[in-house]
């Protein structure tokens, strides 16, 4: 082992340990390392980590792609130079670190049912049953696909009609309540696979053919095929639909709900947030931009308050 393995191995276990998940965050760290490897490089240069921050495996050009790989570098550099110091930090303003966020799909009722039917279609029967049960659960909860994936058999109360999310996204953990229809399909799906796997490898909800935990990125690459056998064709000049579409759909379809029953929204969204998992209300706002006709319904009545309020001034 390079000593530049051995300190990044030591680095992700010690951020490990203060409860940084790094799961996508420590992969890049080690491809970089490997990359200085295969090149002989026994120390990390500037030079060397932006050639592998724009060089990306499927040949990205996305320069705030570009940004975040290469941030990875940088903040392991500080950290690494305080022991080496011939270690060189990568400048701040290489690339540009100006966050875009990605404009959300909005799926259609007739478009999630096709999913649904498309996820239904999938072989062998326990594929088929897991798929179309874990894409209806993310429909109708807005849970992110990480949560659904480390459901365990003990976070589904089916009696008290209960989900517990544990560990989420931020350290948290939050219950969420389920619809009844919500709770007989997953006891449904409990029946199911309870005789088609009946010695899981693991005592997750949701399980694989093999008996194992789904895996988030690998849903992922699965979703992109049942959007083809859905139907589902790509927005021309955006990027393929996600699976994370769905959370962004059911946030955006709750929010509209809410103003066109003409309730108050803003002091819903608190309560909103807590249900997503979400630290800060703020954080739930951004899902107004996602859908035209919620930014109008918020528009107006943004606009109904201001003119009321003129209109009592003496």
């Amino acid at each position: 082992m390079t000593m530049l393995r051995e300190h990044a191995e030591q680095y992700l276990a010690m951020r490990r340990a203060l409860g940084f998940k790094l799961t996508t965050w420590g992969p890049k760290l080690m491809s970089f390392i490997g990359y200085l490897e295969s090149r002989g490089h026994t120390v990390i240069s500037a030079d060397a980590a932006i050639t592998w921050a724009t060089s990306t495996p499927r040949g990205s050009t996305d320069r705030v792609h570009w940004a975040r790989r290469l941030d990875v570098v940088r903040i392991f550099a500080r950290h690494l130079k305080t022991m080496e110091p011939a270690t060189e930090i990568p400048p701040e303003d290489v690339l540009s670190r100006r966050y875009r966020r990605v404009t959300p799909y909005l799926y259609s009722p007739s478009e999630i049912v096709a999913l649904l039917l498309a996820a239904g279609r999938l072989s062998p029967s326990l594929r088929a049953a897991t798929w179309q049960t874990a894409l209806g659960l993310l429909a109708v909860t807005g849970m992110r696909v990480s949560e659904v994936c480390r459901l365990d058999h003990s976070d589904v109360d089916l009696r008290s009609g209960v989900l517990t999310v544990r560990d989420s996204k931020f350290g948290k953990s939050r219950d969420i309540p389920m619809h009844a229809s919500t709770r007989a399909t997953l006891a449904g799906y409990a029946l199911v696979r309870d005789r088609l796997a009946p010695a899981p490898a693991d005592p997750a909800f949701f399980v694989s053919t093999r008996g194992t935990r789904l895996d988030a990125a690998n849903m992922s690459h699965t979703f992109t095929r049942l959007l083809t056998s859905a139907g589902i064709a790509q927005t021309p000049g955006r990027r393929r639909q996600r699976i994370h579409d769905l959370r962004h759909t059911f946030t955006v379809a709750t929010l509209l709900d809410w103003y066109r029953a003409g309730v108050d929204v803003q002091a819903r969204l608190p309560l909103l947030a807590t249900y997503l998992g979400h630290v800060d209300p703020k954080s739930s706002y951004w899902y107004l931009s996602g859908s035209p006709e919620l930014l109008a319904l918020a528009a107006s009545r943004l606009e109904r308050a201001f003119t009321t309020e003129n209109e009592t001034r003496p």
